[in-house]
């Protein structure tokens, strides 16, 4: 049996897999929560960056610019290997740009959207 330690919308689980005897190959580890950057002083247009978690491309547009967020809200929904995986809002706040439109790609690290 392999343990792994999973994290789905900020929340850690410790799951427990058993092998069934079927050779599969090994199990990446899962991708880590995106790191909300901190915030900007007041003034400054959208000092919180949202960045992707993983690799895939933008499956969804959920909200739109100057939409009131709460900390969980989606944002936009990424498509990544064949899942669909939201992009929430880090913190309550004010959705500042959506950067990148339905459709496009994008790898670990970038810039999805800006939040005040």
């Amino acid at each position: 049996m392999n343990t792994y330690k999973i994290t789905v919308n900020g929340v850690a689980y410790d799951v427990t897999v058993e092998a069934t005897g079927q050779t599969a190959a090994a199990a990446p580890a899962a991708a880590p929560a995106p790191a909300a950057a901190p915030a900007a002083p007041a003034g400054q247009a959208g000092g919180v960056r949202v960045e992707a978690a993983v690799a895939g491309k933008i499956w969804k547009v959920v909200a739109q610019a100057g939409q009131a967020m709460k900390a969980g809200d989606s944002i936009v929904i990424l498509e990544s290997m064949k899942m669909e995986i939201p992009v929430v809002a880090p913190q309550d706040g004010t959705l500042a740009q959506i950067v990148l439109n339905e459709g496009d790609p994008v790898e670990v690290g970038d810039l999805i959207a800006t939040m005040n």
